[in-house]
């Protein structure tokens, strides 16, 4: 199985790739899409369209996992994510590509066994799971991983009961 995991963001998005199949998953792709301010807001998700479509060309998810906007304080960025997990949400449907949402502490809870583990955390967490010197960066990266390490750990659960 090939999850997509996607932390979603209007100046980044972070995308991880893991490969797991009935063994320890392993990382494939990690990145970054980033769109500049300067642009319209129809230009900034445009480029995010194209440019997480041709992720999803290159490695051929399976599924994709999204992490789900978390509305705090500001609700300027609650909208920016909001319109980003459109977009996210389009490609995978445009692709037949199964979507699952997760909230960050789900996702939290999943990587490190509570729900109010802090970054730091999460990111050793990824380095120990998936045998990496480093975690991946930036944030949006690493989170990402987490994300798609949350699908596993639920797909698992699910396929047990």
């Amino acid at each position: 199985m090939f999850v997509l995991g996607v932390d979603p963001g209007l100046t980044r998005t972070g995308y991880a790739v893991l490969s797991d199949h009935g063994h320890k998953p392993s990382l494939r792709s990690v990145g970054v899409i980033r769109t500049t301010r300067q642009d319209t807001l129809s230009e900034r998700l445009a480029e995010l369209y194209r440019d997480l479509s041709a992720v999803v060309a290159d490695h051929g998810p399976d599924v994709l996992a999204l992490e789900s906007v978390f509305v705090n304080q500001n609700l300027q960025t609650a909208m920016s994510v909001a319109r980003a997990s459109g977009v996210i949400i389009l490609v995978a449907a445009e692709r037949g590509i199964p979507m699952f949402e997760y909230t960050p502490s789900a996702v939290k809870s999943a990587v490190c066994g509570y729900g109010s583990a802090t970054k730091d955390q999460v990111q050793h967490m990824i380095m120990r799971r998936l045998d990496l010197a480093a975690a991946p960066q930036p944030a949006d990266a690493a989170d990402a991983v987490a994300v798609a390490l949350c699908h596993l750990q639920s797909a698992r659960l699910r396929v047990a009961q």
